[in-house]
């Protein structure tokens, strides 16, 4: 990654976070081009998408948007639409589970609340069995996020999981210790802003680190959702797991929803189990605006959006 292409995906990432930039985008919705990546802003409208990727063999691990609240009634509000998203997901026999981030249910206001509101989600979960993973947020909430999957895994729910960050410094300790424990895990690169005191900053390394957790957790048996988009790393999985004779029951590619569709198709034709991570909700803006840092195309995207409607 050039020095040119840092900077741009810094100060994207750095208006992830930015309320003006969000309050003016949500003015646009949806036309800003966010519909790529965003399967709707209701419940009703994410359904219809998601059972098109059901229909084509790509199953689903469903998100409604929201990260960082304010006060523990808007965390409340998430919790409740997640019981609603439970429960209509088991009602529509859709084939996929959930996805929250901790801070959505108030981590960062009372860590104990926010233990009740996905202990909650995760035992309506476990009455239709049906998978929670806990998606990782930056790294202030790294430690945060992995001890409240181990306290529920205590409580005799064993539905839950969580998500490793291959640019992080400590996750290959973080991956050993939880492969002991027999968590699923979903490995990804990372895609927030993190100083390099505590992350590899050349993408090279990143990769390297990747494909170590990769084979730690294939080796290891536990089941594992490689997720990128990367085709060097998709092929190195599939080739790692044919060497190694993994079944590939042990194993799935997720990607995110709008991107590289006919990659996931390919892959489910193939017989590799996929999931698609699809997004929902009107908190749109931090998650679309994280999608455009991660791949500066997708910015042209948006601008040729634009453009067309004039």
């Amino acid at each position: 990654m050039d020095w040119g292409t840092r900077l741009f995906r810094s100060m994207l990432l750095g208006l992830a976070g930015n309320r003006l930039a969000e309050s003016l985008s949500n003015r646009y919705g949806m036309k800003l081009g966010a519909g790529r990546f965003v399967a709707g802003e209701t419940l009703e409208e994410a359904l219809e998408k998601i059972k098109a990727l059901n229909a084509k063999g790509i199953a689903v691990t469903v998100d409604h948007l929201g990260e960082s609240v304010r006060d523990p009634a808007e965390a409340d509000n998430y919790r409740n639409e997640y019981l609603r998203l439970v429960d209509a997901i088991a009602r529509e026999g859709v084939t996929g589970n959930v996805s929250l981030k901790p801070t959505q249910m108030g981590l960062s206001l009372d860590r104990d609340a926010c233990l009740e509101r996905i202990r909650a989600i995760a035992e309506a979960a476990s009455r239709h069995g049906m998978f929670v993973r806990l998606d990782m947020e930056n790294s202030p909430y790294t430690a945060a996020t992995i001890d409240l999957v181990r306290a529920l895994r205590r409580e005799g729910l064993p539905n839950v999981g969580t998500v490793i960050q291959a640019y992080l410094y400590r996750s290959g300790k973080d991956v050993v210790e939880l492969t002991a424990e027999g968590v699923n895990l979903r490995l990804v690169k990372g895609a927030y802003k993190e100083p390099p005191r505590i992350a590899f900053p050349n993408r090279r390394d990143v990769d390297a680190n990747f494909r170590q957790l990769i084979g730690t957790r294939l080796d290891s048996g536990v089941y594992t959702a490689v997720a990128t988009h990367d085709t060097d790393i998709i092929d190195w999985t599939k080739w790692y797991a044919k060497r190694k004779r993994i079944p590939r029951d042990r194993f799935e590619f997720q990607m995110l929803y709008g991107i590289r569709t006919p990659l996931q198709e390919e892959l489910a034709r193939e017989g590799y189990i996929v999931r698609s991570y699809v997004p929902y909700g009107r908190m749109w803006y931090p998650y679309f605006v994280r999608r455009l840092a991660e791949r500066p195309a997708n910015v042209g995207f948006i601008v040729r959006n634009l453009l067309a409607r004039r």
